[in-house]
């Protein structure tokens, strides 16, 4: 494994939910991945993801406005910043969260290794898919998830979109469940016995950094 950042691997992953999802999202999966990632990130929880764009990026950005801890797990070296786009966020996560990849410096970004990083995304307690199209490769980490019996949680959401296809396909795999706030997430993965609350309307993060 590389590292870069000031958290401790175990410390930082001790208590940590994986986000992930589309990298064309629309603005409901925005929302979603905003605030479940600040919502989390304000509870103590590390937020996993990709460092992708879309639904990853986003995770990232709340989980930094909330000034919390976020990884993001590279499929490419530590000194490869991809997407390039993203190098602002990546910098500020190095600077207070986590920077990880198994691919040693140098080397780039290839298909089948984002499938791969997939496996170490899912090591979080749980891992929740936001959005996704049919063939979307984010449903592998619910795969992932379920092989390392680990919770694999996903949000529903429009039956008439395309993007949220793939979740609708996984909500009907075993060992799945549906998740609609930040409470139910904590739930699966803390063993929370308190009935969840809804929280829509507050503490939403519409203050995250989008510069980055």
């Amino acid at each position: 494994m590389w590292l870069r950042g000031p958290a401790r691997l175990d410390e930082a992953l001790q208590r940590s939910v994986s986000i992930v999802g589309a990298r064309a999202m629309t603005s409901y999966g925005q929302f979603v991945a905003s605030e479940f990632a600040f919502g989390l990130a304000e509870r103590g929880w590390t937020v996993v993801s990709g460092g992708a764009l879309g639904v990853d990026v986003t995770a990232h950005r709340s989980a930094l406005a909330a000034g919390g801890v976020t990884c993001a797990v590279l499929a490419c070296g530590i000194d490869q910043p991809h997407p390039v786009s993203n190098s602002a966020v990546f910098e500020r996560i190095a600077e207070v969260g986590l920077l990880l990849t198994e691919w040693p410096p140098g080397t780039r970004p290839y298909k089948p290794r984002f499938e791969a990083r997939n496996r170490l995304i899912a090591a979080a307690n749980g891992t929740v898919l936001v959005e996704a199209g049919a063939r979307s490769g984010a449903r592998s980490a619910l795969g992932y998830a379920r092989l390392l019996h680990r919770p694999a949680m996903v949000v529903p959401g429009p039956i008439t979109s395309a993007l949220s296809v793939g979740c609708h396909i996984e909500l009907r795999q075993p060992r799945t469940v549906l998740v609609t706030s930040v409470e139910e997430i904590v739930e699966e993965v803390d063993g929370v016995s308190e009935p969840a609350t809804s929280t829509r309307g507050t503490g939403r993060p519409e203050h995250a950094d989008n510069t980055l």
